[in-house]
């Protein structure tokens, strides 16, 4: 691992002059050099870059909140050096003109970025398999997945790759992989955090967010990629409060909401649900009160969530034509049509085209009231169900997957049984709403893997969130606890 691995101690490291930045960078990129062949969790690295702007930071040029750390950036952001390739044929050559908000908010708060990240092709999946290059490994067991879509960011983090890196979230993609490779991963709520130059999936669901060793970490990104940012319309216009300033006091009078329907879920591991349960004991412990709630809609989730999203995508996606943008076939094609048929059987992978197949499908002639159309009536239900709870509890507390990493290959056969892995985060992003994940627990065995507890907040709850996790996490060490990998 780096010296200074987390976050906050790593920024202080360097703010102190313990360690300068060149050198906290080098160790960072000796450190992928060592593991990244067992991992695979980058798609592209900024060595030269990187080492560049560690220099500025050193003598003074570069300075902010994050100023000499090392961050991995998600390879749906663009930047305007390197590639922007979504982990797709479609973008494997696409260079982006401009950088991401976030990328420029990231870098004049002095943070080093050395690379970006593996993911499923397009953010579309929950193992990191469907990207077109490679498959990112759990540095926890690397015959095992990091989770997806971000499960590249996830598995860089948790190899000590980096101090902290970024993900989005469509239906549970920065959580789920949190879950599985034991870090902190926050989805902030929908227009929180400014969404121009992520490469869209589902626009209304999509949602930039930070991953890191411990819930500081995650408070101290959100100080800076949070807030309103005029080139995108959806991002809203309120406050930002500093996250870290009282992340440490305990919330009085605590209520903590479990959903009788999150209980009834199909397909949850018991060393899962055993974990979750011990920590709603430990929360009961610390003075926090029980309260139960209903999410009625619940059971609509995932099927509202694979109506919408492949439908957004279906429109986001239809500008990848070999023409405009993206790949186009090197055969001979007669006319246009079979130039745009090629280049897009060519250039999306397996899944993609799926969703693609059956959102162009949902929002034809004759079939939009029935699929598209229900699907919203259902989103607007789920988010009043929500809204409901939140007047009578806190935070609402459930497993963020139902099972711990499970192994490559187990779950490609099946596009059903992969979509249900995100039945406990997917309504969070119907809803808006902000959601949490945080080391709970291991499994038993010779190679104990990670599980993450969930909490969902309110609207722009952020602040009350992390304040709430961070009181399991003081009283707890499973944040503490890092992979074994041979560096040798």
């Amino acid at each position: 691992m780096l010296a200074y691995d987390t976050l906050l101690a790593a920024r202080d490291a360097v703010r102190s002059k313990k360690i300068s930045s060149v050198e906290l960078t080098r160790q960072a990129l000796d450190r992928i050099d060592k593991i990244e062949p067992r991992i695979l969790a980058f798609n592209s690295l900024f060595a030269d870059r990187a080492l560049e702007q560690a220099k500025d930071v050193d003598a003074g040029k570069r300075t902010g909140p994050l100023a000499g750390v090392p961050i991995a950036l998600k390879d749906n952001l663009c930047t305007s050096h390197g590639t922007t390739t979504c982990s797709s044929r479609m973008l494997e050559n696409f260079r982006a003109p401009y950088d991401a908000t976030i990328v420029k908010k990231l870098e004049a708060a002095g943070a080093v970025i050395v690379g970006k990240t593996n993911l499923d092709e397009f953010a579309m999946g929950s193992s990191t398999e469907n990207s077109a290059f490679k498959t990112t490994r759990n540095p926890w067991d690397t015959a095992r997945v990091p989770g997806g879509s971000s499960g590249g960011s996830a598995a860089a983090l948790a190899a000590g790759m980096c101090c902290a890196s970024i993900g989005s979230d469509t239906g549970g993609s920065i959580r789920q992989p949190a879950s599985l490779c034991g870090v902190v991963g926050l989805k902030p709520t929908y227009g929180r955090v400014s969404r121009y130059g992520l490469v869209a999936f589902a626009s209304s669901l999509d949602q930039i967010g930070p991953f890191g060793w411990n819930v500081p970490d995650c408070a101290l990104l959100m100080n800076v990629i949070s807030g309103r940012d005029p080139k995108d319309a959806t991002s809203v216009d309120q406050a930002v409060p500093d996250y870290l300033k009282q992340l440490d006091e305990p919330l009085k009078g605590l209520r903590i909401g479990i959903a009788r329907e999150y209980q009834l879920a199909a397909g949850m591991d018991p060393q899962v649900k055993s974990a979750v349960d011990a920590a709603t004991k430990k929360y009961q412990e610390l003075g926090a009160q029980l309260v139960d709630v209903s999410l009625p809609h619940t059971e609509y989730g995932i099927a509202a969530y694979y109506v919408i999203a492949p439908c957004e995508a279906s429109s986001n996606l239809a500008r990848y034509d070999g023409v405009h943008f993206g790949h186009r076939t090197k055969d001979p094609v007669k006319d246009i049509i079979e130039l745009f048929s090629k280049s897009r059987a060519e250039g999306f992978g397996e899944e993609v085209q799926r969703r693609i197949m059956i959102g162009t499908y949902a929002l034809s002639s004759g079939y939009y009231d029935a699929y598209y159309l229900r699907a919203l009536k259902i989103r607007a239900l789920i988010k009043r169900d929500f809204d409901q709870a939140f007047e009578k509890c806190d935070v609402i507390l459930c497993p963020t997957s139902p099972t711990p990493a499970f192994k490559a290959g187990e779950k490609t056969g099946d596009p059903l049984q992969m979509y249900l892995c995100d039945v406990f985060t997917v309504t969070c992003n119907i809803a808006g709403i902000a959601g949490i994940s945080l080391p709970c627990g291991f499994t038993t065995g010779p190679k104990p893997l990670p599980i993450g507890l969930q909490l969902l907040g309110p609207t722009f709850g952020e602040e009350k969130l992390l304040r709430i996790a961070r009181m399991y996490e003081l009283t707890t060490d499973w944040h503490k606890r890092r992979p074994s990998l041979e560096t040798n």
